[in-house]
């Protein structure tokens, strides 16, 4: 019993010693420099172990993402209004569009991160797969995109069920992995983006 305890224990270590690893790189190098291979030497584990524990560097970067966005979930599911239940729709994808703004600019390294491993888990020009990039999906079945996807398209269903919510959505959130917005993250202006991700909403959810 104790040494099923204390194997817990050592992968809950390297696990987050994986993570810690993997955000401090995205710190310092672009998202293609950052491989599995020096995820592991960063952490002082083998490659094997990262694989294991998460199977691809998109795995990787999206265990990263929910480590991060973990709180804000927790906030939109059942935290106090406005971004928590109580609030009316457009007060509500408001304040979720701020927090995830604030949320893609203190993580702008692990947002490209996350869009460059959903385009590189494609097959090479050798049509051999790469050794990192096994497949997972495109990036809208990613688990942080899915969920953020949901509610902000649940949101401006309610406020106006006349409208392609789900594609609304999409068109609000994709803009996030674009380029020029990357760039702009990286000059640190994400109340920027915040402020005209608000212009968007307010379009949308205006009345006809």
């Amino acid at each position: 019993m104790a040494e099923g305890r204390r194997e817990r224990a050592d992968a809950a270590r390297n696990r987050e010693a994986i993570l810690r690893a993997t955000e401090e790189l995205l710190a310092r190098y672009r998202p293609e420099q950052v491989s599995m291979e020096r995820v592991a030497a960063a952490a002082g584990v083998g490659k094997g172990t990262v694989f294991h524990r998460f199977g691809s560097r998109m795995g990787l970067m999206v265990a990263l993402m929910r480590e991060r966005a973990y709180a804000l979930g927790e906030a939109v599911t059942n935290g106090p209004p406005p971004l928590g239940p109580g609030a009316p729709p457009e007060e509500r994808l408001m304040a979720f569009l701020d927090a995830v703004a604030e949320l893609v600019g203190r993580n702008k390294g692990l947002l490209a991160a996350l869009g460059h491993a959903a385009t590189t888990s494609s097959k090479s020009s050798s049509g051999k797969e790469r050794e990192d990039d096994h497949a997972e999906g495109p990036p809208d079945g990613r688990p942080v995109y899915q969920f953020w996807h949901g509610h902000a398209s649940g949101l401006i269903a309610e406020r106006r069920p006349d409208l392609d919510a789900e594609l609304l959505a999409h068109i609000l959130l994709g803009s996030l992995q674009s380029e020029p917005v990357l760039r702009l993250l990286e000059r640190g202006e994400s109340a920027r983006l915040a402020a005209s991700l608000r212009v968007m909403a307010a379009g949308i959810l205006a009345g006809p």
